[in-house]
């Protein structure tokens, strides 16, 4: 007889880690984390080899998820937003005075780090969107007067800058009329710019930085072949140099010298993450690191001197854990856990799968099955990512580890368009929203019930974003399939997610036009793929949850939804989260969206449930 583990309790799963995000500063001298402060997530800061921490930054609502360290070693940048509005603004904290300056305080702006060195300690160059909605400018502030100069005007096609070692930027992505992109290169921040490479439609590539005389250019490409690899692009003739590839899987990471900006190494990532060495230097370092600890290590932080990395290992049945790496002595020693209250639990593992499409494709998946619950016949969540041009990893996933412990299998697939597995996977996905898209995920869900997996009967649909889009459609388009679905910030009607996209995306527009539909020329075609206009075939329970201030996927959304069943006698649940954007920060309102959830899956796909803790009930809407 199987013996079920004990239920783990949301506020472990989903609650503040202890700490996590470490960074070193630029002179090795400080180290900085994100922890709790009276209950949200803050910077704190320490110096090495003792034990001073203290907090930097005093936010009070809305956790910080990000920040990086000023060259000068002795400030801290972080963006915040408000209430989940996504109108970030770059705030200033000096660690010796403590004072605290909102570097972009302009109203209804998004700003941005874009790009330090440490030949100007003093300087930053940030990305706002101030004189105009739709665009982002590159301005440099003057970390110790706070002003702001303008260095690259947006001319309106410009979706990405990148800057030299002097700090000039002189590289930039810019979108094409047909959907594709290029690269743009100058001389100077005087001259005139000129193309690199350009991208048509359908290919992909970007810059990856200069070499350290700014004369080079790292590239990222898969021009005339399928996956993207890196080159080292000449700027004076414009040749390009392989320098590796494999053909298999895009390029997804790199390891870049801090002061030298030569890459050491190149990471891939097709079910896990692997790293090549192409600096001979670091080669007995990448060896030491994969020996020093479980799971798939990243550099996360160094020194400028580079004689200190900070690795973070990534397993799948327990929590983050962080080295130290003392690149002299070879030695890697543990720095600290994010979420030590989860070691020792009975967490599952996550198995690579690769499962056959209806139409050739292989589709690279993830498969978690409870510990110690049996593989056969279980009830199934089929957990699909958002984006859609993202993916899944291999890895600790507090969603799937609660999905699991409350004795669900949990599949989770790379549907065609999920990003990395190359151009033509990509490509597979154009206009496919609603069509081969959600093939792919019927053709996952027959994987797992012909694997014996998966009773057919009790098989739920669940995604946030595009994810959530995939919900409605499984549930109207193939209604008799999903016992039920949890639609997180989930798109019901294309043509009014198209119409409202924030005005910063204006540059991509194009790309959603090849990639989705045309607003104007291809309304019927958007009409036929959106959920909203087939509400009426919803047959099984539905959960639906919005952030009120989401900017991409606006609360509309879920309200024409909502609306239509409600108007059609159908029974919908639906959260409102007011003070939360496209998915939920707060973890106070992850407690209750994801007790609210529990107990919906668990009502119609029979789970385990924890019963709902005072201060979780859900904040359901009219």
């Amino acid at each position: 007889m199987t013996t079920n583990p004990p239920l783990i309790p949301r506020d472990v799963l989903f609650g503040n880690p202890e700490r996590q995000s470490p960074q070193l500063s630029p002179d090795g001298k400080r180290l900085a984390y994100l922890a709790p402060r009276d209950g949200v997530m803050n910077v704190w800061v320490r110096t090495v080899g003792q034990s001073d921490d203290r907090p930097v930054t005093g936010e009070k609502t809305r956790p910080l998820r990000a920040y990086l360290w000023a060259e000068n070693a002795r400030q801290i940048l972080y963006a915040q937003d408000k209430g989940g509005d996504e109108n970030f603004h770059v705030f200033l904290v000096d660690l010796d005075t403590g004072v605290e300056k909102d570097l972009t305080p302009f109203p209804n702006v998004q700003a941005s780090p874009v790009a330090s060195e440490p030949g100007h300690p003093d300087a930053v160059l940030l990305q706002v969107n101030a004189r105009d909605p739709q665009l982002m400018d590159v301005h440099r502030a003057d970390l110790t007067t706070g002003e702001l100069t303008l260095v690259a005007e947006n001319p309106g096609n410009i979706a990405g800058w990148v800057a030299d070692p002097d700090l000039r930027v002189r590289a930039a992505v810019a979108m094409l009329p047909d959907g594709g992109q290029e690269i743009l290169v100058r001389d100077d921040e005087a001259g005139p710019w000129r193309t690199l490479l350009a991208f048509p439609f359908g290919e992909q590539g970007g810059p990856a930085g200069f070499t350290h005389d700014g004369r080079g250019l790292y590239v990222l490409s898969d021009k005339d072949v399928n996956t993207q690899r890196l080159y080292l692009a000449d700027l004076g003739t414009g040749g390009m140099t392989l320098l590796h590839a494999r053909e298999d899987v895009d390029l997804g990471g790199l390891l870049m010298h801090p002061t030298r900006h030569t890459v050491q190494a190149v990471g891939y990532n097709r079910t896990r993450l692997e790293w090549v060495a192409l600096d001979p230097d670091v080669a007995e370092d990448l060896e030491v690191l994969r020996r020093a600890a479980d799971g798939d290590f990243t550099i996360v932080g160094r020194d400028n001197a580079d004689s200190t990395w900070l690795a973070a290992y990534v397993r799948d049945d327990g929590p983050v854990t962080y080295y130290t790496y003392d690149r002299s002595s070879r030695d890697a020693r543990f720095l600290f856990t994010a979420r030590p209250q989860m070691e020792g639990l009975p967490l599952a593992k996550m198995t690579p799968v690769e499962i056959p499409a209806r139409d050739g494709l292989t589709l690279p998946a993830y498969l978690t099955l409870p510990p110690r619950a049996g593989s056969e016949n279980l009830p199934l969540v089929l957990n699909v990512h958002g984006g859609p041009w993202a993916r899944d990893v291999w890895g600790f996933n507090p969603e799937v580890q609660w999905l699991a412990n409350r004795g669900y299998a949990v599949l989770q697939v790379n549907y065609r368009g999920s990003s990395g597995f190359g151009k033509r996977f990509l490509n597979a996905a154009n206009r496919e929203w609603a069509g081969r898209m959600h093939d792919d995920l019927v053709d996952a869900v027959q994987w797992a019930v012909d694997q014996g997996h998966a009773d057919p009967a009790r098989v739920g649909i669940y995604g946030g974003s595009y994810g959530g889009y995939a919900v409605l459609v499984g549930l109207t388009f193939t209604p008799e399939l999903f016992a039920c679905g949890v639609d997180l910030v989930g798109v019901s009607n294309l043509l009014t997610f198209i119409e409202s996209i924030p005005p910063y995306w204006a540059p991509f527009r194009a790309t959603l036009d090849q990639r989705v539909g045309h607003l104007e020329n291809d309304r019927d075609f958007l009409i036929s793929r959106s959920p909203l206009f087939l509400a009426d075939r919803i047959v099984r329970p539905l959960l639906i949850a919005q952030g009120a201030n989401d900017p991409r996927v606006k609360k509309a959304e879920s309200d024409q939804i909502v609306g239509a069943m409600r108007k059609n006698g159908q029974e919908v649940t639906y959260l409102v989260f007011e003070d939360e954007g496209h998915g939920f920060a707060r973890p106070e309102n992850k407690q209750k969206f994801y007790a609210a959830a529990e107990k919906f899956l668990a009502d119609h796909l029979g789970g385990r449930c924890q019963p709902a803790l005072p201060g979780e009930e859900p904040p359901t809407a009219p």
